[in-house]
């Protein structure tokens, strides 16, 4: 996807959230983010959009964050705020400038034009959740390179960039591969002690597979669901890259 593609998508996912929000109890839980409350749910998304204004307008990660005061502003105006400036932030620069980000390989605006599309479409089904809705359907190509992102931007950069952190729930990997099927594109996972490496299908086939459409197959790998996805071959294989995904959004939270 292009990141005109990308932020349309965004706005998009921002505004459901608002409406999803905007009609919904602050206390009602959100089960996909067990401890947090829709109040809670709308003040992480805020702080995350004005934490990444700031990473690019400091060329950095802030020194202090979140700055005093954020916590004291009501959690729907927050969003808003926040919002607004993540949008003009983008309107003011072009995807291929260079600027800070977490992510070594790709240090570019369109980058967290990417980043904050997911993001909010991930949250915005935790809105739905939590105020008892239907999950709005998420476009296939969205969700196809929401798994790309997820699978190497994340895990693959993750594991391997920093092994020491992933060391002890890599141990019994052993030389593990998984499959990850959807209809727009597949992707195969090495699972070592060293990391968990993105490459291309084996024409040998995986030990395991898990296969679904691509807005489930997000879903299955953010959490969120199960529905849709099928699983086969090595289960303990499944079971560990499972693990691994929450564990690296885990610590991935606020970046």
């Amino acid at each position: 996807m292009d990141s005109q593609q990308l932020r349309d998508c965004l706005d998009a996912g921002f505004h459901r959230l608002r409406e999803v929000a905007g009609g919904a109890a602050p206390g009602a839980a959100v089960p996909s983010c067990p401890g947090w409350t829709m109040a809670d749910l709308l003040r992480h998304v805020g702080e995350v959009y004005l934490y990444k204004v700031e990473q690019m307008r400091l060329g950095r990660h802030p020194a202090q964050w979140p700055p005093e005061g954020l916590a004291d502003e009501p959690p729907l105006e927050l969003l808003d705020r926040a919002y607004a400036a993540l949008a003009g932030e983008f309107a003011a620069r072009r995807p291929e400038e260079h600027t800070f980000t977490w992510y070594g390989p790709d240090q570019s605006v369109g980058f967290w034009i990417r980043d904050m599309a997911h993001e909010t479409v991930m949250h915005r089904v935790d809105a739905e959740l939590a105020a008892g809705l239907p999950v709005a359907a998420i476009p296939a190509d969205l969700a196809a390179d929401g798994i790309d992102e997820l699978l190497v931007a994340f895990v693959q950069y993750d594991t391997t960039a920093f092994p020491d952190r992933f060391a002890e729930l890599l141990a019994p990997a052993g030389d593990a591969a998984v499959g990850v099927i959807t209809p727009q594109r597949s992707w195969l996972l090495r699972l070592t002690a060293g990391g968990v490496r993105v490459g291309e299908p084996d024409p040998g086939g995986p030990g395991a597979t898990a296969e679904g459409p691509a807005p489930d197959m997000l879903l299955w790998l953010w959490g969120r669901g199960a529905e849709g996805i099928t699983t086969a071959g090595d289960a303990e294989a499944v079971a560990l890259l499972r693990k691994v995904v929450a564990n690296v959004l885990g610590q991935r939270q606020q970046d």
